[in-house]
């Protein structure tokens, strides 16, 4: 993270901890100290509360010395938020608000994993565990459901009244019930404090609301009232999971309801959800059923739109359009199927179904009045204006999609009609979010033909004329300028509408006019193809009829500066040569990630997310690793992931990086069984997007895993040696020259590491002989190995041959399931003839091909 929490005010938290470093509960010398009132933070404001969908993150278990952890809590979900589609492009379309709430105990209540509050005020992974604590008492009441007796619990709730509540009415304002319920001090905070500013009630239909609780702890629950966990380091992925149930009315892909209880297959008929089914893909196509338009997509999420085998919390038996999305394991984003219905509720305002426009008043206008439309406005697409004259199916005016049209250019005749389609182009022929033709807008049949994309007004032309309005020039709403714009987005502005002429805008950059003839209202950047660096973008209002008089500005700094995210690796066996980077390991590796960014026109630190991609599988977003300290901690791959709390994260096998555990032991025949481990070869990407939005380019390396390890060396011989024979244990070869050659003898093991050997290297026998970045100026025969072999990134300048060995299986599953595999050659070069033959398998590279200069026989003439 790269905001510091640990900038707290030492004085502050002195004040507030005792000697022992025990948090403070608000108690002061003469008794307790009553909690300060809830705080509300704009944290982006971008129209009218009525005419947009409305965040309002609520912290709950933050003491008051807390506060800045909770702010940066909510930086690090808005950043991943926005780095998410469509709230990256429809950013615009939300206000969000931050509520500073300060409770009297820090944390959760039954929190299976809680944590002591650290000295410097946190309570991550401080390696200091109190276990479940029913007596919190928090703003909110947030509990962890069955916490208490559960060690698995996730969902967290708004809980009842806390323990022996009455003894705590000293901390609360005079009226305020120490023993209300979550949901009453949550309904009580938003009527007092949130809904005076924004000017609609709690109960509008267009207010979510999100508590981030204080806790290192996996959680959260959706619902108009969503939760998640502030200190998780997958927290800002539940929040998008839980709003993808809130706001999208998207289900659960994943195939449990208990993480650690296999249930059977579902057998019921169709399911209510619009992205699950017990149909084929064929039948979907065939039916022109549920998401059939999809069918066959490279899905966003990765892998191909289909109908995937578990969903609906049933392993089998429903089926689901992609391998991975967001409903199904965090971290990936949406796919189609889930954004078509995400992007069209958030332009939708949610149940109301309508995008919002304002509008010149309909009606009869003057002859020669200038008629004006004003929508929203995505960062990365234009919508399109088409005005016409004769009604809907008039004669199209040539207006280049502006939001003005003045009607004294025109010269109708009284009784003509003017009519204005605006639409956001989502459908096939603009950016392709939306397939379904549809003109609904129900929560399930939203099209791209609705009024959640589309709206029309229509004028009569009168025959009087226009009473001018006064000189005025004013900006009444642009894009916000609190923090740099992307170097691609499309920024605004929107005026004054005097009744008889068209306020002028003009477009500068570092000084210098930009020609915006057309829609002069907004100016794309993207089109502009700036060089990296950062600019200072002005827009200029003036009005024609004062040209030096009445004008107004306002200035963006423009980020086009593309963030990093630079990557260390584990320590490899090896790495192969070529321009890619490309370690080899056994199992699997570790990768950390350091996203960052130019700070320059930030007046703070803000976080900065990073992505990494596996086997172009879809991106999926960093966070280090479940559990374990952010941001020191790395991401975990393995052949098989990792099992935390019955869930398996950085999978290299079958099914993705994210499963549920008890997937992975499915039997065989089971449909959705079958698992396979990964070994073999995987290409990973990443890439950083910044808080402005700029995507940076992805950078890449592959890494070879494969079955085994080394056995343990009982010697271990370092720089140059002699002529070397090695009759018993395991020797092991470091960073050595070896001048005679080495022969292995029967039981004998050799491992062999960025060593040099010039003579021939002979084992008869042997049980191991592994190389790893190594050269040999010389034959080498490796023959009856009775265990291992395995040899990679290295080089044999003499003919190779291997025959007779037996490799052991590391992985029953593997061979069972991928086949037997003989001795691992991976990224070698063979400068001489290579034989293989009687091996117990055939020789395999794991996709990591050897170059081999002379001829191939055997089983390795395939290689």
């Amino acid at each position: 993270m790269r905001i510091r929490v640990a900038m707290l005010a030492a004085a502050l938290v002195a004040g507030l901890l005792g000697a022992s470093g025990a948090p403070a509960s608000g108690a002061g010398p003469d008794g307790p100290m009553p909690l300060p009132d809830p705080r509300v933070h704009p944290i982006q404001v971008t129209g009218p509360a009525a005419e947009r969908l409305n965040l309002i993150i609520l912290g709950d278990g933050y003491q008051r010395d807390q506060q800045e952890i909770f702010l940066a809590d909510v930086d690090r979900n808005l950043a991943v938020m926005w780095a998410t589609e469509p709230f990256r492009s429809y950013r615009n379309y939300l206000n969000v608000y931050a509520v500073e709430i300060a409770s009297i105990d820090y944390g959760v209540r039954c929190d299976p994993d809680g944590r002591v509050r650290h000295p410097d005020g946190t309570i991550r992974d401080t390696g200091q565990r109190e276990g479940p604590i029913n007596a919190k008492n928090t703003a909110l009441r947030m509990i962890y459901q069955d916490g208490c007796n559960d060690p698995l619990s996730r969902g967290t709730v708004y809980g009842g009244a806390p323990l022996n509540c009455a003894s705590f009415a000293a901390y609360y304002p005079a009226g305020v019930n120490p023993c209300e319920t979550g949901s009453q001090a949550h309904n009580r905070i938003i009527d007092t404090y949130v809904a005076p500013v924004l000017g609609i009630p709690r109960t509008a239909q267009n207010v979510q609301t999100l508590a981030i609780f204080n806790t290192f702890t996996y959680g959260g629950i959706g619902g108009t009232n969503a939760t998640t966990s502030g200190g998780s380091p997958q927290g800002p992925l539940i929040s998008l999971h839980e709003i993808g149930h809130s706001l999208g009315t998207l289900a659960d892909e994943y195939p449990y309801s208990s993480r650690d209880v296999v249930r059977a297959c579902y057998t019921g008929g169709e399911p209510g959800s619009f992205h699950h089914t017990i149909r084929s893909a064929e039948q979907l196509v065939a039916e022109e059923h549920k998401w059939w338009r999809w069918v066959g997509e490279e899905s966003l999420s990765g892998g191909v739109i289909g109908a995937h085998e578990g969903g609906g919390t049933y392993p089998c038996g429903q089926r689901r359009p992609s391998e991975h999305s967001m409903m199904r394991w965090i971290g990936f984003d949406f796919d189609q199927v889930g954004l078509e219905h995400m992007v069209a509720r958030v332009t939708g305002m949610r149940n109301s179904g309508q995008m919002n426009i304002r509008h010149t008043p309909v009606g009869t206008v003057a002859a020669d009045s200038v008629l004006w439309v004003e929508s929203g406005q995505p960062r990365y697409h234009e919508l399109e204006v088409t005005w016409r004259v004769g009604g809907a199916n008039g004669t199209v005016l040539d207006t280049y999609h502006g939001r003005d049209l003045d009607l004294g250019e025109l010269d109708l005749p009284a009784g003509a009609v003017v009519h204005v389609e605006v639409r956001d182009p989502v459908g096939p022929d603009g950016i392709d979010w939306v397939r379904n033709p549809s003109a609904d807008n129900t929560a399930t049949n939203s099209g791209f033909n609705g009024p959640r994309f589309v709206q029309t007004r229509q004028w009569t032309v009168g025959g009087t004329r226009a009473t001018p309005s006064g000189p005025e020039a004013t900006i009444t709403a642009a894009t916000m300028n609190s923090q740099p714009v992307a170097g691609d987005e499309v920024v605004f502005v929107r005026t004054n509408h005097p009744t008889d002429r068209i306020v002028q805008v003009t477009w500068s950059l570092e000084g210098r006019p930009l020609p915006n003839p057309h829609n002069s209202r907004s100016l794309d950047l993207g089109a502009l193809n700036l060089a990296p660096g950062t600019y200072r973008l002005v827009a200029t209002v003036t009005d024609p009829a004062d040209p030096g008089g009445v004008s107004d500005r306002i200035e963006w700094t423009v980020d086009n500066a593309r963030p990093t995210a630079p990557r260390t690796l584990s320590a490899p066996l090896t790495r192969l040569a070529g321009s890619t980077e490309h370690p080899v390991y056994f199992n699997g590796w570790d990768m950390w990630l350091d996203p960052q960014d130019d700070r320059t026109g930030y007046d703070e630190d803000r976080y900065v997310v990073g992505q990494l991609r596996l086997d172009r599988q879809g991106w999926f977003h960093y966070f280090g690793f479940p559990e374990q300290p952010m941001p020191e901690s790395p991401f975990q791959f393995r052949h098989s992931g990792t099992n935390v709390k019955a869930l398996t994260y950085g999978n290299l096998g079958t099914g993705g990086l994210s499963k549920a555990t008890f997937e992975q032991t499915l039997p065989d025949d089971h449909p959705s069984g079958g698992f396979v481990p990964g070994f073999g070869t995987h290409l990973v990407e990443h890439r950083a997007i910044d808080a402005a939005g700029n995507i940076g380019l992805p950078s890449s390396y592959r890494a070879t895993v494969l079955p085994g390890s080394s056995p343990d060396c009982t010697t271990t011989l370092t720089g140059a040696q002699q002529r070397l024979v090695v009759g018993s244990g395991v020797t092991c070869l470091k960073g050595a020259q070896v001048n005679g050659g080495v022969t292995v003898r029967a039981g004998a093991s050799l491992v062999v590491s960025d060593s040099s050997i010039n003579g021939a290297l002979a084992a008869t026998g042997a049980e191991a002989v592994q190389l790893f970045g190594s050269r040999v100026n010389g034959s080498v025969l490796i023959t009856g190995t009775s265990r291992d072999v395995t040899i990679a990134g290295s080089t044999v300048n003499g003919a190779f041959s291997l025959s007779g060995n037996v490799q052991v299986t590391a992985n029953e599953r593997y061979s069972r399931l991928a086949g037997d595999y003989g001795p691992i050659l991976v990224g070698n070069r063979v400068n001489g003839a290579l034989h293989c033959t009687g091996n117990s398998a055939a020789v395999k590279d794991f996709g990591a091909r050897n170059t081999v200069n002379g001829s191939k026989g055997g089983d390795c003439a395939a290689l």
